[in-house]
């Protein structure tokens, strides 16, 4: 029988109060039981009144949160829980002023949280991809400045555009897979065929994009490199379209104009972790427990690194 999604009603019957928050970041974080997070060692006496292990081979003192996203959070667990499924359950995002109305924490707070958890999601290690579609867009709204036709044309020949002061992002999809998105300084050859080989598996069947000139001598012996002609109103020729990556960049445009409104390129990164992480994850009918699990494996993220220049 099918695994039912997990929902809102359910989440707060099972975890509203912090004992039982614990016991599932526990089981998350040591499956094969608990272990000192600074040397490892097995060898440990708990304090069951500070909801601590004392480790007996080093002498540190920790908690579940010691080490991870939630560390030295004033937070309650069960709202860091239900911050968790609000935004891993959320098909276009949460913004952080949401998030605050309805948890009732203050927008600092809120936004805290929010990358807290972006943040661990991008610190998963992933496999390289097999036949991929791959595509560039822009996003930051209308450029800030008007080219003249002599630097629009020098621009294109450097492979840049004409609106170069908006990010750009390229994405690398498997056909029926995973998604890779990252920020990247422009659309020259050099870049876009670095990301595809960082993307991409050498023995990968075949690479789709559209006509776009820089893409042209990304195929080898191993893959073969096929496009469709946009400009002439050809969207699909057999096997060969960008219909994948374009439903990507159509879910990240919404996730903009009907969610956040606004993100900086210093955060943009991070909001791209979590739209692939949620893409990739589209099919898991354990969303929010693979979301909890990330936040007790990644590395801590401070406010002063999250807000520096």
């Amino acid at each position: 029988m099918a695994t039912q999604r997990l929902d809102l009603p359910t989440l707060i019957e099972r975890y509203h109060d912090e004992d039982r928050c614990r016991e599932l970041l526990e089981m998350l974080r040591w499956p094969d039981g608990v272990r000192c997070p600074r040397c490892e060692a097995d060898n440990l006496s708990p304090i069951a009144t500070r909801h601590k292990w004392d480790c007996m081979a080093c002498g540190y003192q920790f908690s579940v949160t010691a080490g991870t996203v939630l560390q030295d959070s004033k937070l309650p667990l069960w709202k860091w829980f239900l911050a968790t499924y609000l935004v891993a359950e959320s098909k276009k995002g949460i913004s952080s002023n949401q998030l605050k109305r309805t948890l009732g924490v203050t927008y600092k707070t809120a936004w805290f949280l929010t990358h807290r958890i972006r943040g661990a999601m991008g610190q998963l290690e992933r496999a390289q991809l097999g036949v991929v579609e791959v595509d560039e867009t822009f996003t930051g709204g209308k450029p800030r400045y008007r080219m003249s036709d002599e630097d629009r044309y020098e621009a294109m020949k450097r492979g840049e555009s004409a609106t170069k002061k908006r990010p750009i992002i390229v994405g690398a999809v498997e056909r029926g897979g995973e998604v890779r998105l990252r920020v990247v300084p422009n659309r020259q050859r050099g870049t876009l065929h670095e990301f595809i080989r960082s993307e991409v598996a050498d023995d990968a069947s075949a690479i789709f994009t559209d006509e776009w000139g820089p893409y042209i001598g990304i195929a080898d012996e191993n893959t073969r490199h096929e496009t469709v002609k946009h400009s002439d109103d050809e969207w699909v020729r057999g096997d060969v379209h960008t219909n994948s990556i374009e439903g990507v960049w159509s879910l990240f445009k919404r996730s903009v104009i009907g969610t956040h409104h606004h993100m900086s390129v210093k955060h943009l990164p991070a909001y791209l972790d979590e739209i692939a992480f949620k893409f990739n994850n589209r099919s898991n009918e354990h969303i929010f427990r693979e979301t909890l699990r990330v936040l007790v494996t990644a590395d801590p993220l401070t406010y002063e690194t999250l807000t520096a220049d």
